[in-house]
């Protein structure tokens, strides 16, 4: 039987000292844990580290590990904690698990652990291993998990789509809401930015550019557009495009640039009726002012006049004075009859909330026209030039057409030209999907300069002539407004006169 000598003892506890003394001293979390087959727990050994760091006591130290952990760990992990210790146990593999533990300075902070698990011939169970801090990881851990998640929430939720520019290449990854959006396929797509920017309509192109480029300068912390983009059936839809550069070189040069894609076209048409809505309001209430100054205006005088008029019957004794004051109190009367049918006429145009419309041939009207005004055409030498197709036909107030054609045709023998034979022209343009009825004579003509605004105003004239009253125009705006169209005139003085009627979606 071999014995080993004093010497070779006294070297061996030598060495146990060293390693004891050295994992002591371990700055590392290191620990020997043990489970006694009574299910006692205790710790035959802790460094330095453990004891310092978890602030523990002699009496923890050297007491029943059991409550020094249920003190140590959150409460809420302790139960997951020792339903690991015990799998871990069961199955005699390696332990690994992270915990939270609140710290007297620190707070709470996070603890991973990892051991080897020994199982003895007196059955008890021994755990060698150690502890470290990874609070730092864990919360950024947490802050990316979170990140993730709300991202992922984000684009599920909603119908964003994501883009993602490498600046070097060109190369854009277009998530599948992105190109569904546009027509093309359902499905993430890595393509050249031209996919894109070749299908935004002309007259934002502009505008987009530039605001992308002011974010690129600097200029604007993210960037932001609305634009038309060309879908694949033909049709615009209105995107709001963001985004924001995440990564720059050296240079400050942008390398990358990620956004989104939102289809505002439903909010943008919403925005676009709302603006008309506005405008027609807008329109409305100066036609009221305008109307309200008509009334107060024309109606005071004609009662002023009549007023005047009759306090001279009422003081004059002389008959035949009488008598000659009878005709201007008849020309009075007829003045205010008129002035009562042409603001009752508007009154009718711009109340009546239903305008009944009928399919018309729109050279039929003209040609009607030309009829009433016959004697017009042929006194004055009128050249009619009518380019006006006999199938093309509209939907129109009855009324309100022939009244709208015989003003214009009216306005345009009455202000001719003294030095030339008057020639009118009929002819139809589309412009927008709206179509559009010119009319195009070659008369005195109208300085926009100086008139435009007051063009289409009531008893607004721009003339000489004895028989101009100034309310032609201004009921045919109302007629043609009040269908939902709009009217637009060029005129050069001593050149002519055009007038666009638009009539709503007529194509």
């Amino acid at each position: 039987m071999k014995t080993n000598s004093y010497s070779d003892l006294k070297l061996l506890e030598t060495k146990n000292e060293f390693y004891k003394k050295l994992l002591f001293q371990s700055p590392d979390l290191i620990f020997h844990f043990s489970i006694s087959k009574d299910g006692v727990l205790t710790f035959p050994f802790l460094s330095h580290s453990v004891i310092t760091d978890f602030n523990l006591t002699y009496e923890e130290k050297n007491g029943d590990a059991f409550t020094v952990l249920k003190s140590k760990i959150k409460q809420e992990d302790f139960k997951l904690f020792l339903e690991t210790i015990h799998q871990s146990k069961k199955e005699i593999k390696p332990w690994c698990h992270e915990f939270r533990s609140v710290h007297p300075t620190k707070g709470e902070r996070w603890y991973k652990g990892v051991a080897n698990i020994e199982l003895e011939n007196n059955g008890d169970y021994n755990f060698f291993g150690k502890i470290t801090d990874v609070t730092d990881n864990k919360t950024q851990e947490l802050k990316l998990k979170l990140s993730e998640e709300r991202f992922q929430f984000a684009l599920e939720a909603s119908t964003k789509g994501v883009w993602d520019l490498d600046v070097l290449t060109n190369k854009v990854f277009y998530s599948s809401q992105s190109m569904k959006m546009i027509g093309f396929e359902e499905v993430d797509t890595i393509d050249t930015i031209a996919k894109w920017d070749d299908r935004i309509h002309p007259l934002d192109k502009e505008n987009y550019l530039a605001d992308i480029q002011a974010h690129i300068d600097g200029i604007t912390s993210f960037y932001e557009n609305s634009q038309r983009v060309l879908t694949t059936t033909g049709d615009y839809k209105w995107i709001l495009s963001r985004g924001k550069i995440i990564e720059r070189d050296n240079d400050a040069k942008p390398v990358r640039i990620i956004g989104t894609h939102t289809d505002i076209s439903v909010q943008k048409d919403k925005e676009i009726e709302l603006i008309r809505t506005l405008d027609i309001f807008s329109e409305q209430n100066s036609r009221l002012l305008n109307f309200a100054h008509i009334v107060s205006h024309n109606l005071s005088s004609h009662a002023s006049n009549f007023k005047m008029l009759l306090d001279i019957i009422e003081d004059e004794t002389d008959e035949d004075n009488i008598d000659e004051i009878f005709p201007h109190l008849k020309t009075s009367s007829v003045a205010l009859s008129e002035t009562i049918a042409h603001l009752k006429e508007l009154v009718e145009i711009n109340t009546n909330l239903v305008h009944n419309k009928e399919n018309l041939n729109l050279k039929s009207y003209l040609d009607r026209v030309f009829s009433i005004l016959s004697n017009e055409i042929i006194l004055n030498d009128v050249k009619i030039n009518n380019k006006i197709s006999d199938k093309f036909t509209l939907d129109f107030n009855a009324c309100y057409l022939e009244s709208i054609l015989l003003n214009f045709t009216t306005n345009a023998i009455k202000y001719a030209h003294p030095d030339r034979n008057p020639e009118i022209s009929y002819s139809l343009g589309i412009e927008k999907n709206d179509v559009f009825l010119e009319i195009k004579d070659n008369g005195l003509g109208i300085n926009l300069e100086k008139y435009g605004k007051k063009l289409f105003g009531m008893y607004n004239t721009f003339h000489k002539n004895d028989n101009a009253r100034g309310i032609g125009l201004f009921i045919t705006k109302n007629q043609v407004e009040a269908m939902g169209g709009r009217v637009e005139v060029e005129s050069q003085v001593n050149i002519g006169t055009t007038f666009k009627i638009h009539f709503k979606n007529e194509i």
